[in-house]
């Protein structure tokens, strides 16, 4: 091997190794690497950590764009304050801060005294109001059975007046006829006195037949006053029977107004039982306000700033507010470029910050405006601003049955909530 080492680096043996044909496999009798076989090999790495790459960045895009997540998310609820329907003096409180409540338990009740007082007085009158409203009632058919009594026996009374004038009129036309006939026959008498007299003087005549005519005279005369007087009796009976049928007229008229009074006695009985529906109405409003002093839970949930014994109270202060931590629900505000694939009912994990803990939802609803059109000062995008801005829309959540039995959420916390698309 040093004598082919000398012979190859020797001045005289290089030109023959330079001229002489150079073997692909051995080089001054020791064998040269394969050079192309490494190549192949770090091709083939090449391309195989290639591929995995593609695949893991398939997967990893795959698995990306199956959610859309945001930090931007807090819990939310309906607060229910609760407030003083009627004035008065806070007489008990029966809850405490942060307590838990049921629906309809009694949280504070307000002095009932006066309006206890206020009942009694509005039932005393709805009982006056009634008997009132009964008495008049009971008039009213009383009063259209006297007028319709009184139309009736008027109507008879004037037809028994007319017929009592024709009579009257009938019997002073026949005493004046028999007057008539009285003063003829006394006129025929006092002549046949006169006649015989004259006769009687000269003896012609006997003074039987004289004092026979005289006689006759004396009863014609005597026949003529009561004619006289049977007339003026008949006359005046004609005017008694004008002044009944007058009479009769009169009350004929009065019982024709009888409708009207009983109209009016209805119109007031009508009025009574309007006022009795008023004074009902009083007392129902009372039984109202006394039902008010206690004042209930609307909802089950958490007790926070509650007011103390000793307080005076005016409609509509509020006293308390009742927070239902079994309906809270989640409101993330995701950029618009998210909602592309998002769609209601889609399934959402929830991410506490306080304790750590995920939970499932789904989503509800998304909101029909962007987060800025609701607050005191919406945006003017006609000012001017021709930045673009990426808006957020909120997405209202809300948990699976049963997940915040604890009631860890709590209203205005910090929550991550991760909508998976697929």
């Amino acid at each position: 091997m040093a004598e082919q080492n000398q012979a190859a680096n020797s001045p005289q043996a290089t030109p023959s190794v330079r001229s002489a044909p150079t073997d692909p496999t051995t080089a001054a009798g020791a064998p040269i690497p394969a050079y192309p076989r490494r190549r192949s090999y770090k091709r083939w790495i090449f391309l195989i950590s290639l591929a995995v790459l593609a695949i893991g960045g398939l997967f990893l895009w795959l698995y990306l764009s199956g959610f859309e997540s945001t930090d931007d998310a807090q819990v939310d609820v309906h607060l229910y304050p609760v407030s003083a329907r009627i004035s008065g003096y806070i007489q008990k409180v029966y809850v405490e801060d942060n307590q838990w409540v049921e629906e309809g338990s009694t949280l504070v009740e307000i002095d009932p005294k006066d309006y206890e007082v206020a009942l009694a007085r509005a039932q005393a009158a709805l009982d006056n109001s009634e008997a009132a409203a009964a008495s008049l009632n009971i008039d009213v058919p009383i009063s259209s059975v006297d007028t319709s009594s009184q139309l009736k026996f008027t109507s008879s009374d004037i037809q028994n007046a007319q017929a009592a004038i024709q009579a009257a009129d009938k019997e002073a036309a026949a005493a004046h006829a028999r007057l008539l006939e009285a003063q003829a026959e006394n006129v025929k008498a006092q002549e046949d006195v006169t006649r015989y007299r004259l006769l009687l003087a000269k003896d012609e005549v006997p003074k039987q037949v004289y004092d026979h005519a005289y006689a006759a005279a004396a009863s014609a005369a005597a026949a003529v006053a009561a004619a006289e007087a049977s007339e003026a009796a008949a006359v005046q009976a004609a005017q008694q029977a004008r002044s009944r049928l007058i009479e009769a007229e009169a009350r004929y008229e009065d019982a024709q107004a009888g409708p009207q009074r009983v109209a009016s006695t209805r119109a007031k009985a009508l009025a009574a039982v309007a006022d009795v529906h008023q004074k009902s109405a009083a007392v129902e409003q009372a039984q109202l306000n006394l039902g008010y002093t206690k004042i209930l839970a609307p909802v089950t949930g958490e007790v926070t700033k509650k007011v103390v014994v000793g307080l005076n109270v005016e409609p509509g202060e509020q006293l308390l507010t009742v927070v239902p931590l079994d309906q809270v629900w989640i409101t993330a505000n995701f950029k618009e470029t998210q909602l592309r694939h998002m769609r209601v009912g889609q399934k959402v994990r929830i991410d506490l910050d306080s304790n750590g803990r995920s939970y499932k939802g789904h989503i509800d609803s998304i909101a029909g405006a962007t987060g800025p059109l609701f607050s005191l000062l919406p945006p003017e995008n006609a000012t001017g601003n021709y930045v673009k801005i990426v808006q957020r829309v909120p997405v209202k959540i809300v948990l699976e049955p049963g997940q915040n039995r604890d009631h860890q959420l709590r209203p205005g916390m910090n929550v991550e909530a991760k909508v998976y698309l697929r």
